[in-house]
Parts: structure tokens; sequence; C-alpha cells
């Protein structure tokens, strides 16, 4: 197991550590945390997107723009149109992580426990 966990980099000694700081970096905004949200089911133009996060589409692009030099999101061309999504799932399993996280800070029980039993 610890072979494993070595390999994958998820070893506390591992070259990755910092790399997964700059990602964490990297979403520590909120509107990035909202693109990554509603590109979770598909790609999306600019246009769609600044509208699902309620920012403009100059704040919108400023941010894929640096999403996609993380390798965030990727580009399709459609004509003029650009279409973005996500390159992967991690960055979506990520983000979900995250918002659950928060919803154990408000304490309770979180919506994604609602209806499980123990």
């Amino acid at each position: 197991m610890d072979a494993d966990m070595q390999k994958c980099g998820r070893h506390p000694d591992s070259e990755y550590v910092e790399l997964a700081v700059e990602v964490f970096a990297m979403l520590a905004e909120a509107t990035r945390v909202r693109i990554i949200l509603a590109l979770r089911d598909g790609e999306l133009p600019v246009g769609e997107l600044a509208d699902a996060v309620g920012k403009s589409a100059t704040s919108v692009s400023q941010h894929l723009a640096k999403l996609r030099l993380a390798r965030i999101v990727l580009t399709r061309n459609d004509g003029t149109r650009v279409f973005y999504r996500l390159a992967d799932e991690h960055a979506k399993r990520l983000v979900s992580d995250a918002i659950f996280q928060a919803e154990h800070s408000l304490g309770g029980t979180p919506r994604h426990h609602e209806g499980e039993t123990s």
C-alpha cells in the first residue's frame, strides 16, 4: 500500500506536494470555483459561463485564461465561439469535496449526508 501511495504522489515527501499547493492556490478564488461548478456537466462558451457565475464576460475570460494555463480547463473552437470544459474529473472532485467540507463547518447534518444511515 505504501508503494502505491509513493507511486501516485500521495506520500508526505512527494515531489507533487508543492504542485498540489499551486492547484489549491489556483482554486482559492470564488469565481474560479463557480466556473468549475458551472462546467461540471459539460462545456460552455464564455457568455453562458458569465451568466452562470454572475460575472462579466471579461472577468470570466481572465479567470479562464488562468485556469487554462494551469491545465484545469481545455478549449474547443466552433467557428468564432470558444467552448470551455474541465480537463479531467479531478478539479470537479476537488471543488465538490471543498463544498462538502464547507457544509460540515455549518454544523448539523450536511446536505450531502442527508438520507444516509450509519
